[in-house]
């Protein structure tokens, strides 16, 4: 049955159902439970009018407020939440320069002072930060009683999309939401174009059930129609008048709206003809302004216009927005308008600017789209001012953590520097390159470049570029292994730094400082290094924190110190995430993943490694590590895929010279082998980087790598130096290894130590153990010996009915995860069932959340291994 809105013509049918949701949603925020809704469709389906309906139907008293975000080449930082923050007169914040967590602290304070309902349209187009906000909104919003809303386009988003990235980080949030809008039944197409009469099989072969191409088809009364959407908008555009069809392509080059000051500017006496543009329904009143109802006609209209009438009218918009004092808020537009008016001046002028505005506010991504604008437009540029826009693009692709492209932007900048004759700019450039070059695990060639830029510091007066210098030095001391010229040079690269006041590497030489020193003296590095975290997030320096964060989980892991690294990790994720430090967020969460690992927390180990390995940045190691850790769970556990996942570890191409990386590999690779009984392939798995760690003297990985050899039964020569509980393993000493790995917090590895004594008592507690920890292949060894000892009241596992009466799954939730084990998707399980899709929705999502799994094949994996499918 259709609904009528009372205060306009629209149409909504068939969304009953998306409707109710929604009201259930507000109805659970206004009892205290806040809700985050992503409300997804195609292009045209019709979620603003589903939301816009929506909000015209909320109880008095609960305030609506509405941002939008820009479809433009490169986002305005922060427009929605902008928009919403001035709808709401939250003036405090609308300078450009505040930071994302204000504005997102202002936006959560917004939606905690009162019931609201929030809505961001068309998060497909939004930039990293707005991103930001969402994700945190997501945490905070459960204690709230508001609502908020995000629509986007999800035939758009490709796999590293940013909004797709967001998704999967908010997906586990008791807050989140997610609203499929669809298209219409053939009988919702009918009810829609019946009161125009147009044939239902060719009104439904055009336009698949979409309503904003039923509602074009209809309005023009055409019995055929060209296939595409263009046609039937410039068709609607051909009635206008020419001063109402100006008006209208001012606004089809201007998203995401035309203010009055910017339509009179732009298009002068033909302003006045707006009103037959509103009359015609081509546009619409928006927030002030007018705007097309829909991207799909703006960007029709755009694509009509000729070459000349589209420069023409760029030129125009931009020196409307250039002249009037928006023009620092507007950075980004302004950008966007210069650029397409070829307007050289204006681009090297703004592109820039809008750059750093986004970097400032953690949107890298887009901040690196304007440097390259401006480079476009900046061929004869004189080489300094071009090394300047190519040093700053770098930095921002390396913060996205797009590596490969930064480290060919900044040989770029170096050859510039050097055809500029200036040699410490030239050595603050080989900084960064060594930066990006050992972040990427190319050591050999960092070292050079450390070395080049020494070289052209050495005897000049010093300068803030020495302090970048020495910086670099102290960390390359680090990995030389010498900490004390490492401690030397990072205190004067700090001296030097504040000196020249640049706070940005004095903190970092400060973190330097203190992650050196907790390498002898973790309690006093710990208590440094949170200082120096405290000093950069207080300067607003997010980098140089995220950074300290980092360090405080790696440094306590070498002196097993898990009491450190618990109270750090999450708080390091949640900063990194709200800061848009995306790098080191990875980077935190692959070592959290092998933390986790190894104390037995193997759920944690997974959430932690898949958010890695679903993640599109590029690093390395941190994709490495996480499929090794993945790797090693699902064989611990005996979940399939364990092969797989230590193949794409391999896949990932870590250089050698990162030997420890290739150590944990073969590591892997060898206990894959002994679980999964194919000991020969240990020898494959371990023979090369065991030659390389005996030629390097590296005794803790040589007995490690022995260690499983022994296990699959090869002779070994045991490393002289074999210390540890590897070494004591190795000696034949397993209930002292036991007790070691016990020590230092490793339950694994020391249940695995107790099954080689050999005595009955101590193989029962290695049995207890395992089964403990869910390590079923490993607790079948151990069962099978003890059988063959004479035991028989070893305890089993638990009975199928106990286990899923501990996964609190109720009987239809078993019934549609047998189903998603058979490989049916939703919408077969719902006709199976004969129940609605989304009914079989909820379901999904009550079965992955209960089995803390983060996609449907995790979650059959899951159903395996504890026995809940049929046959398991």
């Amino acid at each position: 049955m259709a609904i009528i809105e009372s205060a306009s013509t629209d149409v909504l049918i068939e969304r009953e159902e998306p409707l109710e949701a929604l009201r259930a949603a507000l109805a659970g925020a206004a009892a205290g439970r806040g809700r985050l809704v992503f409300a997804a469709g195609e292009a045209g389906v019709g979620k603003t009018s589903l939301v816009r309906r929506f909000c015209a139907d909320v109880p008095g008293g609960t305030a609506v407020f509405w941002g939008a975000c820009d479809p433009l080449a490169t986002p305005r930082p922060l427009g929605p939440v902008l928009e919403i923050a001035e709808a709401a007169g939250i003036d405090g914040v609308l300078d450009p320069g505040s930071a994302t967590h204000n504005i997102a602290a202002a936006v959560l304070d917004l939606v905690q002072e009162r019931d609201a309902v929030v809505v961001v349209e068309d998060a497909h187009w939004a930039d990293e930060g707005s991103l930001d906000v969402v994700r945190l909104l997501a945490r905070r919003l459960p204690t709230t009683s508001s609502l908020v809303i995000v629509t986007y386009r999800d035939d758009e988003l490709a796999r590293d999309h940013p909004l797709r990235i967001a998704l999967g980080d908010v997906s586990t949030s008791a807050a989140v939401e997610r609203l499929v809008v669809r298209p219409l039944t053939r009988e919702g197409v009918a009810e829609l174009a019946g009161a125009n009469g147009a044939e239902l099989e060719t009104v439904w072969r055009l336009t698949a059930g979409n309503p904003f191409y039923v509602t074009e088809l209809v309005a023009h009364g055409v019995e055929e129609v060209p296939g595409t959407v263009r046609d039937l908008v410039l068709a609607r555009m051909a009635q206008l008048g020419p001063q109402a069809t100006a008006v209208v392509e001012a606004a089809a080059i201007a998203p995401p709206s035309l203010d009055a000051e910017l339509l009179l500017a732009v298009c002068g006496e033909a302003a006045d003809a707006v009103d037959e543009c509103l009359a015609s329904g081509v546009l619409h009143v928006v927030d002030g302004g007018v705007a097309f109802r829909h991207e799909l006609s703006r960007t029709a209209v755009e694509e009509s216009l000729s070459p000349a009438r589209r420069l023409a009218l760029h030129r125009s918009v931009l020196l409307a927005l250039t002249d009037a004092p928006r023009a620092r808020a507007d950075l980004a537009r302004i950008a966007h308008h210069a650029a397409e008016a070829a307007d050289r001046h204006a681009v090297l002028r703004y592109a820039p600017a809008a750059a750093e505005h986004a970097a400032c506010v953690g949107a890298y991504r887009e901040a690196a789209a304007q440097y390259a604008r401006a480079l476009r437009f900046g061929d004869d540029l004189a080489p300094g001012d071009r090394a300047e826009l190519l040093e700053g693009r770098s930095r921002a692709l390396y913060l996205a953590d797009d590596q490969t492209e930064a480290i060919e932007v900044i040989r770029e900048a170096i050859r510039c520097r050097q055809e500029e004759g200036a040699p410490l700019k030239e050595a603050r450039a080989l900084t960064e390159l060594t930066e990006y070059l050992w972040c990427r695990g190319f050591n050999g060639e960092a070292a050079g470049a450390v070395v080049r830029a020494s070289e052209l510091a050495a005897g000049r007066p010093e300068q803030r570029e020495h302090a970048y210098v020495l910086h670099t030095l102290a960390i390359h001391a680090v990995y030389e292994g010498d900490v004390d010229l490492a401690l030397e040079r990072a205190r004067r690269a700090r001296e030097l730094g504040e000196r020249f006041g640049d706070p940005f590497i004095a903190g970092h030489a400060r973190v330097t400082i203190a992650s050196a020193t907790a390498r002898s003296d973790i309690d006093q590095g710990v208590r440094m290094l949170e200082e120096a975290v405290g000093a950069a997030r207080q300067g607003g320096e997010h980098e140089v924190a995220a950074r300290g964060m980092n360090a405080l989980i790696v440094r306590p892991m070498a002196f097993d110190r898990h009491d450190l690294i618990e109270r750090s990790i999450d708080e390091a994720i949640d900063y990194c995430t709200e800061h848009t430090q995306d790098m080191w967020r990875i980077n935190v969460q692959a070592v959290a993943a092998r933390w986790a690992l190894d104390r037995g927390h193997w759920d944690d180990a997974v959430r932690h490694a898949t958010a890695v390995i679903d993640d599109p940045r590029e690093s390395p190691w941190t994709h490495h590590e996480a499929l090794c850790v993945l790797a090693l769970v699902r064989a611990r556990r005996g979940d399939p895929g364990a092969r797989d996942a230590l193949a794409q570890a391999i896949a990932v191409g870590v250089p050698l010279e990162e030997h420890f990386a290739h150590v944990d590999l073969a590591a892997a690779g060898a206990e894959i082998a002994l679980l999964g009984r194919c000991p020969r392939d240990v020898v494959s798995a371990t023979t090369a980087i065991l030659s390389a760690a005996v030629e390097r003297g590296d005794d803790e990985a040589t007995s490690r790598l022995c260690f499983w050899r022994r296990l699959a039964g090869i002779e070994i020569e045991s490393p002289s130096e074999s210390s540890g509980p590897y070494g004591l393993a190795l000696a034949g000493r397993w209930g002292e290894a036991a007790d070691e790995w016990t020590r230092r917090g490793f339950p694994y590895e020391a249940a695995l130590a107790l099954s080689q004594t050999g005595d009955v008592a101590v193989l029962r507690d290695a049995h207890a153990g395992l089964q403990r920890l869910g390590a079923r292949p490993l607790a079948t060894v151990v069962a099978r010996e003890l059988r063959g000892l004479g035991v028989r009241d070893l305890p089993r596992g638990p009975r199928a009915a106990t286990r899923a009466n501990g996964a609190a799954l109720t009987p239809r939730e078993l019934e549609v995860l047998t189903l998603i084990a058979e490989g049916l998707r939703n919408a077969e399980i719902a006709e199976r069932l004969v129940v609605s899709r989304r009914t079989v929705d909820h379901h999904v999502s009550a079965i992955l959340r209960k089995l803390q799994a983060g996609s449907r094949g995790e979650a059959v994996a899951v159903a395996q291994r504890l026995g809940l499918l049929a046959g398991a």
